[in-house]
């Protein structure tokens, strides 16, 4: 009978002996359990303490950038409107510099037929012709009658309707056909 209890005895000294080395080895786990927890709830105070205000941040960081997103699509807008404006005052630049080279030319023309008349030798006067009123003889009625030589017309010198009105262009040039 001693043979069972001893073996009773040597299994509870063993499982004793067991529980204390396991007792003995958790100690430094339970230990480092407690600092993971109390760093654990750290962190979990910290999170608690800073995530609102740093989500309130993104949250306005995120309205900013909208605003400002929009503020450069209305200057990107503004831009767009001031190039229309540029490529307009560039057409009506390009038509006045059109209109002032056409005025410019039509002055020059002008001038020059100007010159042209104001330089020409005059024809000689006639003398016999150009008497005053009263040089002259009173003429009879048979005179007056009948027409003279220089106020007759040649068949080439007959105006016909609309003849060098026609042509705008030819203005231009007619003049240097008559010196």
């Amino acid at each position: 009978m001693i043979e069972p209890l001893f073996w009773l005895g040597l299994s509870l000294l063993l499982v004793a002996t067991s529980l204390t080395a396991v007792l003995v080895a958790a100690i430094p786990a339970l230990q480092e359990l407690a600092r993971a927890a109390r760093s654990a709830e750290k962190l979990f105070d910290t999170l608690s303490r800073e995530l609102p205000p740093t989500l309130e941040a993104i949250r306005v960081t995120g309205l900013e950038i909208t605003d400002l997103t929009d503020d450069v699509g209305e200057g990107v807008k503004s831009a767009s409107q001031v190039v229309k404006q540029v490529d307009q005052s560039l057409d009506s630049a390009r038509k006045q510099a059109q209109n002032l080279q056409v005025g410019t030319r039509t002055i020059f023309v002008g001038v020059k037929a100007a010159w042209r008349n104001f330089t020409r030798q005059k024809a000689a006067r006639r003398t016999g012709d150009r008497l005053s009123s009263n040089e002259k003889p009173p003429l009879t009625l048979r005179e007056r009658e009948v027409p003279r030589q220089e106020n007759r017309r040649i068949n080439t010198e007959v105006y016909r309707a609309n003849d060098g009105y026609n042509d705008a262009v030819s203005w231009e040039t007619n003049f240097d056909d008559k010196d």
